[in-house]
């Protein structure tokens, strides 16, 4: 054989390896992109599920919806990993960076001051009592106890059955009434929402909170605003 044929064989060897080499390593690479990204979208949504336990029964709620109102009491397995946020009050760790993001942001509607949240997180003997208070005012005030404790509903959850028991709901106070209008314009961009409007008392059983946000994730928070309903509408229609 003629060293012009050895070497031409060579080289098509040659070719032929490097070309197997490069289907090989980007199979690979191929492989690993599809391991690495199923990974991610696992913990994504490790950390938007929970394991909710309504009457011994798990629903399967996503974290961010689980729906709480004077119908839907606190999960019997609930538990909540806090953290403090500026001005001492806590709330769930899973929402501290879009709430405070949101504050800071609010500060151009609220006199360049950072807006404060005044009630976080609560536990249920907080809330307890938070709502004995409501009804000694209302009886002072000349209600009888049964109308004492209908007129507290309307503004303090009974116990078990607050969000505030969730850790990511929020009571804000602003330098001016301004800031609560930037917060219905612009809070759904950081996930959360004016959780209870004066025109939708009639569902939520909880009258206006102007002060009053609820996280539930940006994209739930935009539709639920853009359509203007509320939570329990929004979930009425999933």
């Amino acid at each position: 054989m003629s060293q012009r044929s050895i070497k031409h064989r060579r080289n098509r060897y040659l070719l032929f390896a490097g070309i197997l080499f490069l289907v090989v390593l980007s199979a690979s690479g191929f492989l690993w992109y599809g391991v690495e990204n199923t990974a991610k979208e696992n913990n994504v949504m490790k950390e938007m599920s929970f394991s909710v336990t309504r009457n011994g029964t798990e629903t399967g709620e996503p974290w961010n919806l689980i729906l709480v109102n004077k119908d839907n009491p606190i999960p019997d397995d609930y538990d909540v990993n806090l953290v403090e946020v500026e001005g001492g009050e806590c709330v769930d760790e899973r929402i501290y960076k879009p709430l405070m993001e949101m504050l800071h942001a609010a500060k151009e509607g609220n006199w360049g001051e950072l807006p404060t949240v005044v009630s976080g997180y609560r536990t249920r003997e907080m809330q307890q009592s938070l709502y004995d208070e409501k009804i000694a005012k209302f009886k002072k005030e000349g209600y009888s106890d049964s109308e004492a404790v209908k007129q507290a509903q309307q503004w303090v959850a009974v116990p078990g059955y607050s969000e505030h028991q969730l850790g990511f709901a929020v009571d804000i106070n602003g330098a001016t009434y301004d800031v609560y209008l930037w917060l219905q314009e612009n809070s759904y961009k950081y996930g959360f929402i004016f959780r209870y409007p004066g025109g939708k008392t009639d569902i939520t059983g909880t009258a206006e909170e102007v002060w009053h946000y609820r996280y539930v994730g940006k994209e739930a928070a935009k539709e639920i605003y853009e359509r203007g309903v509320c939570l329990e509408e929004y979930l009425d229609d999933l």
